[in-house]
């Protein structure tokens, strides 16, 4: 039996947050040392990598090559194709060397302005495994969802050690992966009493031409002792007030639930993807401990037997296209100006719909989409604990 996951949405709402008061956000892109190969003692603050690359994150070290057939050379009866017998089939994975394992450090300088500290990886090629100061800090088992260690206990203050081991295993993917740190690795750093990483979520359940109903709910990192409360302000994408804003005190766990009405909103689609921002502004005994920001859209969507698909009360088909992760001969090192001009060429080919193949997308694509007006059906795995291939991620479903 075979196993798919697919989870629809029209389009994803933003969970980027720019720089705000009470937290500070860091790309961290510049200052890596890459070396491709395995040393026991690479996590450590003394190891010498003076010989290593310097490289750029988004970064992925396959896509230099060289090419060779004898890579991802596989002697298989692909069922899918309707084969019964096995043979060679080679250039699945572009014939570039993917396999094996790589090595990333960074000096990182740290100051005690911030309690909790986290870093925050767009998606890492493959089974990264996260390292401070010589400590395993944490671990992840997929390479193409975006996830984060809390890096707090293992920080001093000064110079820190950050290292990250990656490895990618012989048939482990049925494209082009590529390999390394291919998307963005940021530093989160906040107060005590502070918005949870990805924990604001925002929905429309009502929406008419007229007014439309907008439901916020927020989860705190922990809850917190004290007089604390959640102000939400819509405001345009372009940061300015509407109007709109409510005060709630937040539950015993730490969470919250608002709900505010718009009138005569902009409602998005592929036509017209007007967007909106909400401020979250997190205050403990008076005082602003936490502000984020977090782009999203007003859309109402509907299946019916009579209808099909409708968005905003009204029928239509999708025009997509499979879009896989990589960006041809640039690799898989995620670049947001390469992915706008794709995009940008899909939409003049009149595309309004991507379904992503076959992973979590990243979230400059799903930022991209929202903006330049996408529908978006992401595709969540390529496989469940049923393998077609070898080493793919059947391997951790269960556990993970």
């Amino acid at each position: 039996m075979k196993y798919i996951l697919i989870s629809f949405c029209l389009f994803a709402l933003g969970l980027t947050q720019v720089q705000a008061q009470g937290r500070k956000e860091v790309e961290l892109d510049k200052g890596w040392k890459f070396a491709k190969g395995d040393w026991a003692d690479a996590m450590q603050p003394g190891f010498d990598d003076s010989k290593w690359q310097q490289v750029v994150v988004p970064h992925d070290w396959a896509i230099a090559g060289p090419f060779d057939r004898s890579i991802d050379a596989q002697f298989v009866a692909i069922e899918q194709n309707g084969e019964t017998v096995p043979s060679e089939h080679t250039g699945r994975t572009g014939a570039l060397p993917y396999i094996g394992t790589g090595w990333y450090r960074l000096e990182l300088n740290h100051n005690n302005d911030y309690a909790h500290a986290e870093l925050c990886f767009d998606g890492a090629m493959a089974e990264p495994i996260v390292y401070v100061n010589g400590q395993e800090a944490g671990k992840w088992a997929n390479g193409y969802n975006a996830f984060n260690v809390d890096i707090t206990p293992y920080l001093k203050e000064g110079k820190n050690t950050v290292a990250v081991r990656l490895q990618n295993l012989e048939e482990s993917s049925r494209w082009y992966s590529g390999a390394g740190l291919y998307r963005p690795v940021h530093l989160v750093l906040t107060q005590p009493v502070a918005v949870a990483t990805w924990g604001t979520t925002i929905t429309t359940p009502k929406v008419s031409k007229e007014s439309a109903l907008v439901e916020v709910k927020t989860a705190l990192r922990q809850p917190a002792k004290g007089n604390i409360t959640i102000t939400y302000d819509i405001l345009t994408v372009d940061s300015l007030p509407i109007g709109i804003s409510q005060e709630v005190t937040p539950f015993s766990n730490g969470t919250s639930v608002a709900c505010m009405e718009v009138q005569s909103p902009r409602l998005w689609s592929p036509e017209t993807p007007e967007l909106y921002l909400l401020r979250t502004n997190v205050m403990k005994d008076g005082k602003l401990t936490d502000q984020t920001y977090t782009r999203f859209g007003i859309r109402s969507i509907a299946f019916t037997a009579e209808n099909g698909f409708q968005l905003n009360g009204e029928a239509r088909k999708f025009k997509g296209v499979c879009l896989h992760h990589d960006l041809g001969p640039i690799g898989a090192a995620l670049n947001k100006a390469a992915l706008r001009r794709q995009l940008a060429i899909l939409k003049s080919m009149g595309c309004d719909a991507i379904r992503t193949a076959h992973n979590m997308p990243s979230t400059w694509q799903m930022d991209l989409c929202d903006e330049m007006g996408f529908m978006v059906m992401a595709e969540s795995f390529d496989m469940w604990i049923y393998p077609k291939c070898k080493n793919g991620y059947n391997r951790f479903f269960d556990e993970w």
